[in-house]
């Protein structure tokens, strides 16, 4: 595999536009590459930043959670805990880091969005096989630092599927599923950065084992939240104003 950190202008908030960005800072792409995006930059081309003072944080992470628990303070401040579009994620996924002065929300249709920026590209470059990720960075319980993570896709298949396959010793495997595409997600996002780097994309280049497709799969990552390993923790979340559990 080959991992391409692209250097760009930056984007700039309040609205900015992500197809011009492209089409003056990537490379050629070839068959098969995949296209990671940071959620930020998607955000900001859709105008979906608010400036910091206009309205309290604590008001826009109610108005963007799914679901959420009551503030707490925490060792880092005042904190909310979120569910947003099927991630566990503090404060809905808002952020005020290279935002210049203004939050930043998560980007609304995600997938729809990737699927957008996909074709367009296809186009562009005369390619068939493509598929494009937009990632941020997540914290892990019970561990310290960022990696990267999908928030929505289009392009490939993101599970590869290991049930009813054999393990090394002729254990017929029953669960596990491999995440392709929040792995991919974690190593991209390391090349991002996270400070001034200006890397908000990274093309992965010879992936072989990613099956691109045609057809919108981003449910196809969402687990129901009563067949996760961790909904003893996740059903105390309340859906807010609907005051019912996830």
């Amino acid at each position: 595999m080959q991992f391409l950190p692209i250097k760009t202008r930056a984007l700039l908030p309040p609205k900015d536009n992500i197809f011009e960005l492209l089409d003056k800072y990537l490379p050629k792409l070839k068959e098969g590459d995949v296209l990671f995006i940071t959620s930020k930059i998607l955000a900001i081309h859709q105008g979906r930043c608010i400036k910091i003072g206009k309205v309290k944080k604590t008001k826009l992470i109610k108005q963007e959670a799914d679901y959420s628990l009551p503030p707490y303070k925490s060792f880092w401040g005042e904190m909310v805990l979120t569910i947003k579009d099927h991630t566990l994620i503090p404060s809905a996924g808002i952020d005020e880091s290279n935002a210049n002065g203004y939050y930043v929300l998560w980007p609304k249709n995600t997938s729809n969005l990737c699927k957008q920026i996909c074709q367009y590209l296809k186009n562009k470059h005369r390619i068939k096989k493509l598929a494009v990720v937009a990632t941020d960075s997540h914290t892990t319980p019970l561990r310290w630092g960022t990696s990267g993570i999908s928030v929505g896709f289009y392009g490939l298949n993101p599970l590869y599927d290991y049930r009813g396959k054999k393990d090394i010793f002729a254990r017929k495997l029953k669960y596990t599923q491999s995440n392709i595409v929040d792995a991919l997600s974690a190593m991209a996002v390391l090349l991002m950065g996270e400070g001034n780097e200006k890397i908000p994309t990274v093309v992965i280049r010879g992936a072989k084992f990613v099956k691109f497709t045609n057809k919108d799969t981003h449910k196809k990552l969402v687990i129901p939240p009563k067949k996760d390993l961790y909904y003893p923790l996740l059903k105390i979340f309340k859906r807010d104003n609907k005051h019912s559990n996830p």
